[in-house]
């Protein structure tokens, strides 16, 4: 459901889904891929709320309210980048998530901050192009099922004989058999010698303070015939060459300028960008001779979420209404060692509590996409019943939480490494095991970990 206003001079973002969900659940959605965090839940959700809330505005109030960024605190594994991205998952929003250390200052070699609206704008256009597709894929297929009958029996040429009607009906009757053969799959064997584009085998690149910009595109669009995109003729069977044909008529038939404004649109009122490692970039350099300054990078992010233009391929973006939520460990630096200006652009702090024992366990069983639930089903694609006992699930959440204690603490990231290492001999013999069901309990697991587990130093290497 699109979000519909009338309103002049403020265009509604397209196909998004904000204005059907209450915060209450937004979190409960949430609740589903996402264990514990209520707090930092609670204030993404109330965050994409007000977006709604501000488009029911008048545009002169409207306009003056900047998003409220969000700036959540907490160690590695615990849940931040996941929130983010279900978030942006749930209401088809433009979702970019990238590491604030990439970037560099103006004046040297690197990614500059601008480059971010650009990729997210990608991202938005890639969106926007796929839902457009959706939209005419039936009316693409019947093209293409035209052209196809059209190389198997060419129309006939029109005559003013009366004779000519009776050749006509024939014609039509044997046309409608072969439409019903080539639905049924009855011809796809059959060779058709269809006219290829060439693509473009490698943009060109440019590298200038305005950003890394892919420069073949422009060219190919110019001079199609110089970089690519000349036809040639090639034979292929008819299942290969209905791929072929779909992809012409989806680009014929889908309006690019109408996709590269709406996808701008979407961006300027839905964008979310994800900026990890803040704390990386917090405080100052200290020591000497040429060197990026942290600082330096947070005075060129500053603009970008205050509100800028930036200028793209696709057209110029603002970037006043765009989500921030920015994310870090903060274990050596403190969000006060932002400075001061950076600071004021994201108002809500949110600290993510480390997981505990009984985290793990509900991380390894409860989500829609739990570990347990996804080992079952790969299992279960090679004929297996595997079935895992509660001690086994609270012995794995035992190790993850021993093993974080004595080596970095990386949260239920250190479930993805146990959860393999326990489903190694499984998987690697599930095509040649007899017994097609399998029960994983406390007494398995251990026999699996116990080398590792035993020896400290191989510990910390393999788990």
């Amino acid at each position: 459901m699109a979000i519909a206003l009338s309103r002049p001079g403020r265009p509604a973002p397209d196909a998004t889904k904000e204005d059907e969900l209450t915060p209450r659940e937004i979190v409960a959605q949430l609740d589903k891929f996402i264990i514990g965090q209520k707090a930092a839940k609670k204030a993404v959700a109330i965050a994409l709320r007000n977006r709604f809330r501000r488009l029911k505005l008048p545009p002169e109030l409207g306009d003056e309210i900047a998003p409220k960024n969000i700036l959540m605190i907490g160690p590695t594994g615990v849940g931040k980048t996941e929130i983010s991205r279900r978030l942006a998952k749930l209401t088809s929003s433009p979702f970019l998530k990238i590491e604030a250390s990439k970037f560099t200052e103006v004046g040297y070699v690197g990614r500059d901050v601008e480059s971010m609206i650009r990729d997210l704008v990608r991202i938005s256009v890639d969106m926007v192009k796929q839902e457009k597709i959706e939209e005419i894929r039936d009316k693409a297929g019947s093209n293409v099922e035209e052209k196809i009958l059209d190389m198997l029996l060419p129309p006939l040429r029109r005559k003013d004989s009366a004779a000519v009607e009776g050749e006509y009906a024939r014609f039509q009757e044997t046309r409608e058999k072969l439409r019903k053969q080539l639905r049924d799959g009855l011809l796809d064997e059959r060779t058709l010698e269809i006219e290829v584009k060439e693509k473009l085998s490698s943009p060109f690149e440019v590298f200038s303070n305005a950003g890394v910009e892919e420069i073949g595109i422009h060219i190919q669009e110019l001079m199609p015939g110089l970089l690519g995109g000349k036809s040639k003729k090639r034979r292929m069977k008819i299942k290969e060459a209905r791929e072929f044909l779909m992809e012409d008529e989806e680009k014929r038939l889908v309006d690019m300028d109408q996709v590269a404004r709406l996808a701008i649109e979407r961006v300027e009122h839905s964008g979310i960008i994800f900026l990890d490692e803040v704390d990386k970039i917090a405080g100052r350099e200290t020591g000497r001779g040429p060197e990026v300054s942290r600082e330096g990078v947070q005075r060129d992010l500053l603009p970008i979420i205050e509100g800028t233009t930036v200028n793209t391929r696709y057209g110029l973006v603002r970037t006043d209404h765009i989500l921030f939520i920015g994310a870090g460990a903060f274990h050596v630096a403190k969000p006060a060692d932002l400075i001061p200006e950076l600071q004021g652009r994201f108002p809500i702090r949110v600290e993510l509590t480390p997981l505990e024992r009984e985290d793990f366990i509900r991380i390894l069983v409860e989500p829609e996409n739990a570990l347990i639930k996804q080992y079952t089903a790969l299992m279960g694609t090679e004929g297996l019943s595997v079935e895992f006992t509660q001690d086994a699930v609270n012995e794995i959440a035992d190790v993850a939480v021993k093993v974080n204690e004595d080596a970095e603490n990386i949260g239920a990231r250190r479930l993805h490494t146990i959860m393999e290492k326990v489903m190694e001999e499984i998987s690697f013999a599930a095509p040649n095991i007899e017994e097609k069901t399998i029960q994983i309990d406390r007494a398995y697991v251990e026999r699996q970990l116990h080398d590792i587990l035993k020896d400290q130093d191989l510990r910390r290497f393999i788990l």
